[in-house]
């Protein structure tokens, strides 16, 4: 019994000490593993970078726009694809334009009907005009009468005295005298009449003139709203997704194609302090895609924050998300684009190398290659 509760002992204390050989060789390999993923996370994060150059991951973005509708209305016909290239002023989609179309026929008939009522009031001013010049002349001829009237009652006063002229005929000549002065002052207001008649015309003048403009302008909104019924492109570019289709009925400012502008496409990236305070605008910038590791794209710098944040996750390492970074914007030569309109694509991830100092040369292995 005592030989057999020995040997259970010592059986004991030797799978002891195999379990703690065992977790000593677990920490051991454990160290190893964190030491050589450290150096290798080292190697990868400065593979050998001369002075005056730093390094970040980026991905290739690009501006996205939406082709919207103005006014509410019916999608006519889309003539884009996802993916096709299209070059500013290219129509991608056309609206319903028919309730528009018969808006601006009846724009149109009323700017004429208003052209009308324009001349018809200018006749009616040159009439009144005429009428005016008529009064105005009867006025001088009533004035004459009461002239020559007035001469013969003094000739009749005077030979009365003498009594070469009858007490009747002075009073006939003063008749005539008066008679002809109420016909130069009924003379005078029709004068004045026709002067009010011609206000009259020119304000109505004005008021079909205003007419006019107001249906030029109802008629020059709605041809406005027909060219917008176009939707097109504002600048090159590559459609990435339809988002409506022909026949469906949208709101004012809905979206019927996203494009991205292939003339402004750029990496973010992101720079620690001491990096980024040597960072500035227009800084030469190279790239070099993890989809194409043999080519080296030329850029340069266009924005550097001028505050700094906390990196996103889905950019940089869980170590470098700890810290305080300045983002930097890296934009392509539009120039250089146009050549190689069929390699730009979005969303491509690599890495971004910014020459700090200018007196430095660029590593071979960094210096600019383009496809052929």
């Amino acid at each position: 019994m005592l030989i057999s509760l020995f040997s259970i002992r010592r059986v004991i204390t030797v799978s002891m000490q195999k379990s703690k050989r065992k977790t000593w060789i677990f920490y051991l390999i454990l160290i190893i593993v964190l030491a050589a993923g450290g150096y290798l996370y080292r190697m990868l994060q400065s593979p050998g970078l001369p002075e005056g150059f730093a390094q970040s991951n980026g991905r290739i973005e690009a501006t996205e726009i939406d082709i919207s509708t103005k006014t509410a209305g019916r999608i006519s016909t889309i003539n884009v694809r996802e993916g096709d290239f299209v070059r500013a002023g290219d129509v991608l989609a056309q609206m319903d334009t028919r309730t528009l179309e018969t808006q601006l026929s009846e724009a149109q008939a009323q700017h004429r009907q208003a052209d009308s009522n324009v001349i018809s009031s200018r006749s009616a001013l040159a009439q009144r005009k005429s009428e005016k010049a008529a009064a105005e002349a009867m006025v001088r001829q009533r004035t004459s009468e009461l002239t020559a009237a007035q001469k013969r009652l003094a000739r009749s006063q005077a030979l009365v005295r003498t009594n070469a002229v009858s007490v009747q005929q002075v009073d006939d000549d003063l008749a005539v005298v008066q008679g002809a002065r109420a016909a130069v002052e009924a003379a005078k207001a029709q004068v004045a009449a026709a002067s009010a008649a011609i206000d009259a015309a020119q304000s109505g003048i004005i008021q079909a003139q205003t007419k006019v403009d107001a249906a030029l302008a109802t008629q020059r909104r709605i041809e406005a709203d027909l060219d917008d019924s176009q939707l097109k492109a504002p600048r090159n570019g590559r459609v990435q997704y339809r988002v409506a289709e022909p026949g469906e009925v949208l709101g004012a400012g809905g979206r019927v194609v996203n494009m991205v502008d292939l003339s402004d496409v750029y990496m973010t990236f992101f720079l620690p302090t001491e990096q980024a305070g040597q960072a500035g605008i227009g800084s030469d910038v190279h790239i070099i895609l993890d989809a194409a590791p043999g080519l080296v794209i030329p850029a340069k710098t266009s924005y550097v924050a001028s505050v700094a944040q906390f990196t996103p996750k889905t950019v940089e390492t869980d170590n470098e998300r700890q810290k305080l970074m300045f983002r930097v914007r890296a934009r392509i030569d539009p120039e250089l684009l146009e050549k190689h309109l069929e390699y730009v694509k979005t969303g491509l991830p690599g890495r971004a190398y910014i020459r700090l100092d200018p007196k430095q040369e660029w590593p071979s292995d960094l210096e600019v290659k383009l496809p052929q």
